[in-house]
């Protein structure tokens, strides 16, 4: 089992292989010789320290550090960091080669190629080889495994080792946009055979290595490029984030922070702050099981109660844009004519007469939230949105991993979650397909509608791009009018970094690649 040695315990180690200066019998000359030698060292950086860790704070911990099982989005981030996958997606969303190129050899074979160049993995004394992607991809689509990302590989028949650098994928169907499925990072076969636990130490081909991960607060990296040290400060109060930053106890933060706090420490001086527009979309999700919210009046009263603009202008300080739907309109398969959700509450209350609600009856739903500030301020906003057209609702509120699990589960009527990073179409079968009910995907509503599965599964075997985005559009319309959720807005990824701390690359889908680059002015 590969073990990883705390930071302190490596650095007493290293000290300790150098020696020590004993009291030994030598002549005076020579004890006077060690403290000049003694005095030159202290004085003088020794060759090849390792410079100090750069602190990056974030409000949740990653739940897992394994590609197969990450989901959520610290857990998807920092894996990416460790695990380099098959292919990854330029600026228009569409694939390129990452870990290998590939050809389609016919409707039904994929050839991938690995790259000559890639790394090796991490801790292990070898490159990733055809037989570690055969692995990986064999135990995601084991049904034993329980991996979420199964469902979204459904089409995969089988995976085939031709030689050392080269693997095949067979389908069960064709499918013209297959490359861009294969994200999921490529992992040690060592690690995927029965019995291996790769627990809290994975070992990967990406930039960085995990050196400790001693509790949920702290996770220690290391970029295999230079050896500079990244650690993850969890801080679950985005005041008390801002706070470190401008105390120099972390170096960059990203995400979650209210624009009030931005600009307050962009005003105190020694922090810069960079924005680009975001890919990630905020969502209300709904249980379709549910009595109250499974009635399509219920949905659509909400989605009109909610005043997205005003949220959008006053809460988020203008770094949003309102959404109507997971794709961005200037997505290849995105839907730019898609009329706007609007705000409307007489429509809004309306609706829930039509639907045998009023003063005497109103709805009361349960709204579950994590319990990160940011998180709950807006729900809190979004209740108060939905009272004043007589939609009565209680917050629940719960540590991340609580919450998520509850979600996964089923085990809510009414919930507020962001999809991040969405570059393929195949999110759609991922999340309203009838057959990506969890643990098969993530159709966490419960949602059925032959017309949408019949759409997805349309776009799916188009070969054309064309063709293709006019079925994804269509599947958009139609989701308007089913509601299974209320898209709210595309979040801008917003950075807040000391200003000794440069090369950071803000990405738009809020991953954290720039810290490839990222390093500290001396």
């Amino acid at each position: 089992m590969n073990r990883v040695m705390p930071n302190r315990e490596r650095a007493v180690r290293e000290y300790s292989a150098g020696g020590t200066v004993r009291a030994r019998r030598a002549s005076w000359w020579r004890g006077l010789g060690a403290w000049l030698l003694l005095l030159a060292v202290l004085g003088t950086p020794a060759a090849g320290a390792a410079a100090p860790p750069i602190r990056f704070g974030i409000a949740s911990s990653p739940v897992t550090l394994d590609p197969r099982f990450a989901t959520d989005a610290t857990s998807s981030r920092i894996s990416r960091l460790l695990h380099e996958p098959l292919v990854e997606f330029d600026a228009g969303f569409r694939p390129r080669p990452a870990l290998a190129r590939w050809e389609a050899l016919g409707p039904l074979r994929w050839r991938f190629f690995l790259r000559p160049d890639r790394r090796p993995f991490a801790a292990l004394d070898r490159a990733v080889v055809a037989d570690d992607v055969r692995a990986t991809y064999a135990s995601v689509l084991a049904a034993e495994t329980g991996s979420p990302h199964r469902g979204s590989l459904a089409v995969v028949a089988a995976v085939e080792v031709v030689d050392e650098s080269t693997v095949d994928f067979v389908l069960h169907r064709a499918d013209p946009s297959f490359p861009g499925l294969l994200t999921v990072g490529v992992m040690p076969r060592e690690d995927l055979a029965p019995g291996a636990r790769p627990g809290r130490a994975p070992r990967g081909s990406g930039p960085f290595e995990v050196v400790d991960w001693p509790d949920d607060n702290r996770l220690v990296l290391r970029r295999r490029s230079d050896g500079q040290l990244l650690e993850f400060v969890r801080v679950r109060e985005p005041t008390v984030r801002v706070l470190k930053l401008l105390r120099g106890e972390i170096d960059l933060l990203q995400g979650d922070v209210p624009h009030e706090l931005i600009g307050w420490a962009e005003q105190r001086g020694g922090v810069r702050v960079e924005r680009a527009a975001g890919t990630t979309v905020a969502y209300l999700g709904f249980n379709l099981e549910d009595p109250v919210v499974g009635d399509i009046r219920v949905r659509r009263a909400i989605a009109h109660a909610i005043d997205r603009d005003a949220i959008v202008r006053h809460v988020l300080g203008g770094a949003a844009r309102p959404a109507e739907s997971l794709l961005q309109p200037t997505h290849w398969a995105g839907a730019p004519g898609l009329a706007p959700i609007t705000f409307d509450p007489d429509r809004a209350r309306a609706l829930l007469a039509e639907a045998g609600h009023g003063p005497d009856d109103p709805v009361r739903v349960e709204y579950k939230t994590s319990s990160d500030p940011a998180r709950l301020r807006l729900a809190t906003i979004i209740a108060h949105q939905l009272a004043a057209v007589g939609i009565e609702v209680r917050i629940r509120s719960y540590d991340w991993g609580t919450f998520y699990g509850d979600i996964r589960a089923g085990r809510f009527q009414l919930f507020s979650l962001a999809w991040v990073g969405i570059k393929m179409p195949d999110i759609f079968r991922y999340t309203v397909h009838s057959a990506s009910v969890p643990p098969r995907g993530a159709n966490r509503g419960r949602f059925v509608d032959p017309l949408v599965d019949d759409l997805v599964e349309r776009a799916e075997a188009t070969v054309g791009e064309t063709e293709r985005a006019a079925h994804y559009r269509a599947l958009q319309h139609r989701l308007r009018e089913t509601l299974p959720f209320v898209p709210l807005w595309y979040e801008d990824q917003v950075l807040l970094a000391r200003a000794s701390v440069h090369g950071y690359r803000v990405a738009p889908d809020g991953g954290y690649l720039g810290l490839e680059s990222v390093a500290r002015s001396p």
